[in-house]
């Protein structure tokens, strides 16, 4: 039922058919992707490869590479779908970094 709720809440969101900024958080790792209306993956970042430094730092580098990647494909606005997660401690600091690498959310 959370996920179904979920679904129509980003679907109101999403009026102008903006890509989804998608984010996933585990105990160790933060996940981030950016998906178009019909599902497909147009970039993906993770903290797999950022294992040397803390949670935070972690989502900070995950942010910028997200946006980063996000940029070079000429996407400059999304929608944040956060999911389950609140908005608050490594899911607003990887938005944050996002954000200042000049990705519009």
């Amino acid at each position: 039922m959370k996920s179904k709720n979920n679904k129509n809440i980003v679907k109101l969101l999403n009026k102008n058919n903006y890509p989804i900024f998608k984010v996933y958080r585990s105990l160790t790792n933060i996940y981030a992707q950016v998906i178009n209306s019909q599902g497909e993956v147009l970039a993906s970042s993770n903290s797999l490869k950022f294992k040397k430094v803390d949670k935070n730092e972690q989502a900070i580098q995950v942010g910028f590479d997200i946006a980063k990647k996000c940029l070079v494909k000429k996407i400059k606005q999304v929608v944040f779908d956060r999911g389950q997660f609140r908005y608050i401690g490594r899911i607003k600091i990887l938005a944050d970094s996002a954000r200042s690498k000049g990705l519009k959310i």
